[in-house]
């Protein structure tokens, strides 16, 4: 029979989120044991791009919108955190680039002209030119405008290792996760046979969440998956690149980011309009193919002909919302002993946790004495999928 086990919280999910919150906690003392169910940043986590947004791309109509005053502050966050002087101390963690860039391909018009001039970006982005352009547009045949601002793109394998070193002993694979009840109350979680008692269980899965609340039982709070289709470009020509190509429409027409391959070579990493849509209806060959057509039409002096190609689905899990929208915050639902949230974006982690540090403070709950824990199975760290599809 397997020891049972008593912690102060207990999160279930290894993404971004997860792991956050559970190295926040340990730094204010609680006793944490976070469980996983396949590899530590293997769902969303290791596909995403990586960007620390500041609420930019969300303002290209001038507009400041809810998601743009919400997110405004993480890039500082985050930056204190890599410095090591933040909430957390990330000073390990590789700094891919210290500016996303906002690129135009053409002439500033229309709706450009009112994001430039909105409460949203003012102050926070600056033209450059010359040599202070990415290395991929330093070109000569390339004339369209580029405005860099002040956000991050980090190095998502490196984050979710160190956080993974931040959890300590405090990780455990599990891979069956039932409800554990006393007296038809939820006191904590089986896992694997192997009962764990929390003063709070917090469910940090991702789209994962859903399944964890019908095993409990439960059908809310209700999730949404937004999903996109991104394209990844592998090639010896390639050189880094972390910018938004502004289109006429409210999103970015291409988003990319480009990730060092284990062999020393770029890979970029497309997203934005591109992957949405249109690019989620496509099978993988026309998804290419659309993706082709963009970079020749917008890069036309980078030789693609010996790259390689590949797209990756991915589905973004949210609390459901009405017209599929995309959430403005982090959220955070509570039952009981019970938390349920999703952070909605990479950059939103630190708000996640600050959810979750404020339902503890508002209830009073403090760090108990607990027995040291046992060795725990621990969960293997993703792969990038550039690793996998390459």
């Amino acid at each position: 029979m397997s020891q049972a086990l008593s912690t102060d919280v207990l999160i279930v999910g290894g993404g971004i989120a997860g792991l956050w919150l559970n190295a926040r906690l340990r730094r204010q003392g609680f006793a944490t044991l976070l469980v996983e169910n396949a590899t530590l940043g293997g769902g969303q986590s290791v596909r995403s791009q990586g960007i620390i947004h500041g609420g930019a791309k969300y303002a290209l109509h001038g507009a400041l919108s809810g998601a743009s005053e919400a997110i405004a502050d993480m890039p500082r966050r985050w930056r204190e955190a890599l410095s090591g002087s933040g909430e957390l101390d990330l000073s390990g963690v590789r700094l891919l680039s210290d500016a996303h860039y906002l690129w135009s391909p053409g002439s500033l018009a229309g709706n450009i002209t009112s994001f430039f001039a909105s409460k949203a970006v003012r102050g926070r982005v600056d033209q450059v030119k010359g040599e202070q352009l990415p290395p991929a547009l330093q070109h000569p045949k390339f004339k369209g405008k580029v405005y860099r601002l002040a956000e991050l793109v980090l190095d998502v394998p490196s984050l979710i290792a160190r956080l993974a070193e931040l959890a300590g002993d405090g990780l455990l694979a599990g891979e069956r996760i039932e409800p554990l009840l006393e007296q038809g109350e939820l006191v904590g979680l089986r896992v694997d046979g192997r009962a764990i008692r929390a003063q709070r269980i917090v469910l940090s899965a991702g789209r994962g969440n859903a399944e964890l609340l019908a095993a409990l039982g439960l059908d809310q709070p209700a999730q949404q998956l937004r999903p996109l289709h991104m394209v990844l470009v592998k090639g010896p020509t390639l050189k880094p690149l972390y910018a938004h190509c502004l289109g006429g429409g409210p999103k970015p027409r291409v988003t990319v980011t480009s990730h060092p391959a284990a062999d020393g070579q770029w890979v970029w990493y497309l997203g934005g309009d591109l992957a949405e849509a249109d690019g989620v209806a496509r099978d993988p060959a026309a998804q290419i193919d659309a993706a082709q057509k963009e970079l020749g039409a917008l890069l036309p002096w980078i030789d693609l002909s010996s790259a390689h190609w590949a797209t990756l689905r991915v589905e973004r899990a949210e609390p459901a919302q009405s017209g599929l929208v995309r959430p403005d915050n982090a959220f955070l639902a509570e039952r009981d002993r019970l938390l349920v949230g999703w952070p909605t974006k990479l950059a939103l982690a630190p708000d996640f946790a600050d959810r979750v540090l404020a339902a503890l403070d508002r209830d009073g709950l403090q760090p108990a004495s607990h027995a040291p824990l046992p060795e725990l199975p621990r969960p293997a760290i993703a792969r990038p999928a550039w690793e996998e599809l390459f």
